[in-house]
């Protein structure tokens, strides 16, 4: 089998729209746009952004800008593949078409183990949330509840996926909308009972780079990771109603939204508060800035928004892993029981998912220091790998569709090839920057051993269908 003819067949497996055995087309545009829009907008902005401002200082919007350019450039180049052609395997799909089966084999079950054990993590964030609020109950018992409640949701018609990630999702946006509202007036100095803070915190205290290069990288890394997450909305194109149009138009709107929501954030913040505020890493830097300006309430305001955000990354990321299950099955690269869909929906890899997720809280508890961690530095680089993927195969696919369909490319990467190849140094930048911090060098490892073994894999079954093609 060719590489330009097993992904013809590959499509129409994966974006089959009959009831019986395969997707449906239950979500629509108003579902794709917050999906796009809030699908990134997680615990990685609300809370874990608190470490890199303590690390990187003011810089860290200069962190936030860097990755989110780069950010937007694997975006527009998924989007332009994804527009050309909606698959709910994405990215893996995309990898196929280019680069072979194993590409597509590597890609897909990696960002699948990704988001396995990113519901394990979600997870484990909500339970702490709720068990502040409710002493005394056991953190595994709201981890379940939530299992279940999520596992349901995408159990049921895909209509529903949509309807919780669009409030799930407006909710979101509309805290951070708020938030910079209230900053900038407190910035300006018209909020009541606040005075402009000048640029003191912007240069007092070691300056914009007070940790010097080195916390401006560690900064760049954590803001690379918050980005994770954009991912899902070419995921749910292929089940919308308007796939090619609805995809062209979900990342158009979202890249410099999402821009605007992380780098106006951290630019409100470190103006407002000191960056060496310890409370922005124990309480987080939003619920630190509006606790600073001396709002009322809005320490458990914003808990409620990050739990919001965190259950919404669990509704999102048990979707995402089941599509991609369900796409890696159809194209032969899985367990076949995987792929068997019912109402349109892939129920066993729905299942599947959520157990996995599950049980990754489970050696939270049992093997915290050993199995947990492990876990945990595996998926540390595995969105670098996606995007790395993704960039390749856009270089592959866009000459391709030039010649074959040129009408398809409804999307368009700015400047192709040049900005490809600069996304690519980006990465191959950031890589060689984890591989300089200890903390990151572990990650690192971890992951490109993953990538390997999956590689190796696919490469062997690659071979071995190859051989029975030509035999048959």
């Amino acid at each position: 089998m060719s590489r330009t003819t097993a992904p013809a067949q590959a499509d129409r497996k994966d974006d089959a729209a009959a009831p019986a055995g395969g997707l449906s087309h239950g979500l629509k545009q108003r579902h794709l746009s917050m999906i796009a829009l809030g699908g990134v907008i997680g615990a990685g902005l609300f809370v874990g952004s608190g470490a890199g401002i303590a690390a990187a200082g003011p810089s860290i919007v200069l962190a936030y800008a860097i990755s989110g350019v780069l950010v937007m450039l694997v975006m527009r180049m998924l989007g332009e593949m994804s527009a050309a052609n909606p698959a709910s395997g994405s990215f893996s799909v995309h990898a196929e078409r280019a680069l072979g089966p194993w590409a597509g084999f590597t890609a897909g079950w990696a960002f699948w183990f990704l988001l396995c054990v990113a519901v394990g993590l979600e997870g484990i964030g909500a339970a702490g949330i709720m068990t502040g609020w409710f002493p005394g109950t056991p953190e595994w018992a709201w981890v379940a509840l939530f299992m279940v409640v999520f596992c349901g949701t995408n159990l049921a018609a895909v209509k529903n996926f949509g309807e919780f990630e669009f409030w799930f999702a407006a909710l979101k946006v509309g805290a951070i909308v708020l938030f910079l509202g209230i900053g900038v007036l407190a910035i300006v100095g018209v909020l009541p009972g606040t005075d402009a803070p000048g640029a003191g915190n912007l240069t007092g205290d070691g300056g914009f780079f007070p940790n010097g290069s080195e916390g401006l990288i560690v900064g760049l890394l954590a803001s690379v990771f918050a980005y994770g997450g954009l991912e899902t909305v070419t995921i749910a194109a292929a089940e919308s109603e308007h796939p090619v149009q609805g995809v062209a138009k979900a990342v158009r709107t979202a890249m410099w939204r999402i821009a605007i929501f992380y780098i106006g954030s951290m630019a409100v913040i470190v103006t407002l508060v000191p960056w060496g505020d310890k409370a922005v890493v124990e309480k987080g830097p939003y619920v630190a800035t509006l606790d600073h300006l001396g709002i009322p309430a809005t320490g458990q305001i914003m808990n409620v928004v990050v739990l919001v955000a965190l259950l919404s990354a669990m509704n999102a990321n048990i979707y995402g892993a089941s599509r991609m299950a369900g796409s890696l099955v159809a194209r032969r690269q899985g367990p076949k029981a995987l792929g068997r869909t019912y109402g349109g929906v892939p129920r066993p890899a729905v299942l599947v998912s959520s157990v996995f997720g599950f049980g990754c809280v489970l050696l939270s508890y049992w093997s915290p220091d050993k199995a947990f961690i492990w876990l945990l530095n595996t998926i540390g680089a595995i969105i670098l790998v996606v995007w790395f993927f993704i960039a390749v195969s856009q270089l592959v696919l866009r000459r391709r569709t030039e010649r074959e369909a040129p009408e398809k490319l409804v999307v368009k990467m700015w400047a192709f090839p040049a900005l490809t190849w600069v996304a690519i140094a980006g990465m191959a930048g950031i890589f060689f920057l984890m591989a300089r911090e200890e903390g990151t060098r572990v990650q690192l490892y971890w992951t490109g051993a993953l990538t390997l073994v999956l590689a190796a894999v696919g490469f062997v079954l690659q071979k071995v269908r190859g051989k029975a093609s030509e035999e048959a």
